[in-house]
């Protein structure tokens, strides 16, 4: 005659608890697996988020407003300028996706273009008054509004133009040949460059003259001292 083994309720109480924490463990690891098979998505930085994204942002802008001036008053010349600018763009909007910046942000897009628009603004009035002229005067590209050796462009910031060859700069206000010496005050470094063409700001540097006297990891020079010397 068998004999049946009685489980008793404090037994099963115990086994059901245990097979439920058993359960809810692999639950557990099941859900924590799942999400970690989920790879985060990187944040995009806008250039309120970082010096580096400001410069380029403001270098896309500068060039853009380049083209539209360009095409605004063309010239037999326009179209080559507009077409190298394009260029210059396309390599701008690389070095953003390569920073984790937001592609295609320009200056007119953020803060950072606000503000270098005002100190453009205060630097073209700035030079009037010391010359006798009128601060919208400064966009001309001709005109010389300081005598060797002075400070010029007080106030203004200064980024790259994304423009590649022999260490150069770029000008709204000086023209081709004019010597300009930039000194980042952030870290005493300094270039002394010639002005080989029109830009939308009293000064940017090339890549070459940029990797010169910028901040590692930074496209924008917030504290520049610019001096006309030739």
């Amino acid at each position: 005659m068998s004999r049946r083994r009685t489980v008793s309720t404090k037994k099963k109480v115990a086994l059901l608890v245990t097979a439920a924490a058993v359960a809810g463990g692999g639950a557990f690891a099941l859900a924590a697996t799942s999400n970690a098979a989920q790879p985060e998505t990187p944040r995009t930085l806008s250039a309120a988020d970082s010096t580096a994204c400001q410069g380029l942002a403001t270098a896309l802008g500068n060039n853009q407003k380049f083209i539209d001036g360009q095409r605004a008053d063309p010239d037999a010349l326009s179209e080559a300028r507009i077409a190298n600018r394009q260029e210059v763009i396309e390599e701008i909007k690389r070095k953003q996706a390569a920073s984790g910046c937001t592609v295609g942000e320009s200056a007119q897009d953020s803060q950072a273009g606000q503000q270098e628009a005002q100190n453009g603004q205060e630097a073209g009035q700035q030079a009037g008054q010391e010359n006798g002229q009128q601060a919208g005067a400064a966009g001309n590209a001709g005109g010389d509004v300081a005598a060797s050796g002075r400070q010029v462009c007080e106030g203004s910031t200064v980024t790259l133009s994304g423009e590649g060859g022999a260490p150069a700069a770029s000008s709204n206000q000086f023209p081709a040949g004019t010597t300009l010496k930039v000194t980042n005050l952030d870290n005493d470094k300094a270039i002394t460059v010639k002005v080989t063409s029109v830009s939308g700001s009293c000064v940017l540097l090339n890549d070459a003259a940029f990797e010169e006297v910028r901040e590692p990891g930074k496209f924008l020079i917030r504290r520049a001292l610019i001096e006309k010397v030739g």
